[in-house]
């Protein structure tokens, strides 16, 4: 005797885990299609109805039928990006700190003499600042690391270019200076280059107190920049405030490029003018070719592209100002002599 198939009680199989059941209209409703569950939505059992919604903070599997976490996403020294970013910034503050060692050695020299070394001490030393900064930026953010991020990165820069500005006001100076009859004399010397540092200073230390106490930095929890991610990001506060800070230095690199660019045909002992208008030209250019870049990018890359700005205007500055006094005392050390320094 055959075995006969019992009758179907439905139009056809069951809906498997990740699916719904979705009856068709005008039809039995035991007639009905299976359709994946809608994204961020699962099912865990045979023929539901509906799918459930994972948890903000889950995302489905790619069965959709068990919520999973979300992958959390920062930059961080484990990735390619960031070790790439951290040896170029460990790069370059060694190569800063050697450059440093060199004119501390070569210090009584005419060179060094003539182009102030006490200013040429405080910008070296913080532009190794300024590329160790950039470390900050390379880790899980959290409420400290947000607000160090960009404090530091304000007042380290800030006084990187108001040695700069001091230097240029100084070559200037010691220009006219020079003059018989000249009042210009009582200027010079380091307690006005010191004035031009610590007052920069003080004004971008107050930006930054008034940022911090209004709306500072904090770490931000983004769970819908992407799907299925979790990115954890420093918010800036106050958006005001970070372009405050940031438009003050460009206001200080402005002004030195101007004044530099003045100077630029200076007679040759005074010729450190012509370096620092190359030097504030790169500058400027990274950063004005920061913003568009920053705002177009998203989650970490915002990150990478922000700290590629400051260790490429700080190797900008390192190399237009420092490396020709470097090649002139090491390779042509002929030319690092008073006679040829005061040569026209």
């Amino acid at each position: 005797m055959k075995t006969k198939t019992p009758p179907q009680s439905r139009c056809r199989p069951s809906c498997h885990p990740g699916y719904r059941k979705f009856t068709r209209k005008g039809e039995l409703l035991c007639c009905y299609d299976c359709i994946p569950c809608a994204e961020g939505e699962v099912s865990n059992q045979n023929d539901m109805d509906t799918c459930t919604t994972c948890p903000e903070d889950q995302w489905p599997n790619k069965k959709r039928d068990a919520c999973i976490p979300k992958v959390i996403i920062f930059l961080s020294y484990e990735e390619p990006v960031g070790i790439a970013l951290t040896l170029i910034s460990i790069f370059f503050f060694l190569i800063t700190a050697a450059i440093l060692g060199i004119f501390i050695y070569y210090r009584d020299t005419p060179i060094m003499r003539a182009n102030n070394r006490d200013l040429s001490y405080i910008l070296l030393i913080f532009l190794m600042l300024c590329f160790l900064c950039s470390l900050i930026f390379i880790c899980q953010p959290n409420e400290a690391s947000c607000i160090l991020q960009h404090i530091t990165f304000g007042i380290t820069f800030s006084i990187a270019l108001s040695s700069i500005l001091a230097k240029t006001i100084t070559v200037v100076t010691a220009f006219h200076a020079t003059k018989p009859g000249s009042k210009l004399r009582k200027w010079m010397g380091s307690r006005v280059s010191n004035s031009i540092v610590l007052s920069c200073f003080l004004i971008q230390t107050v930006l930054c107190l008034v940022w911090l106490f209004t709306a500072p930095p904090f770490a931000f929890v983004n769970m819908r920049s992407e799907i299925g991610t979790i990115l954890i990001e420093c918010n800036e506060g106050s958006v005001i405030a970070f372009y405050c800070v940031l438009g003050y230095l460009g206001f200080l690199a402005g002004v030195s490029f101007i004044i530099a660019f003045l100077a630029r045909n200076l007679p040759d002992s005074f010729n450190e003018a012509k370096y620092i208008t190359f030097s504030m030209l790169v500058f400027c250019s990274v950063w004005i070719s920061f913003i568009p870049t920053y705002l177009s990018s998203k989650g970490k890359y915002m990150v990478a592209v922000e700290i590629f700005a400051i260790l490429a205007s700080s190797a900008g500055l390192l190399g237009c100002i420092f490396f020709p006094k470097c090649y002139i005392i090491l390779l042509r050390p002929e030319r690092n002599s008073k006679k040829y320094l005061t040569k026209t």
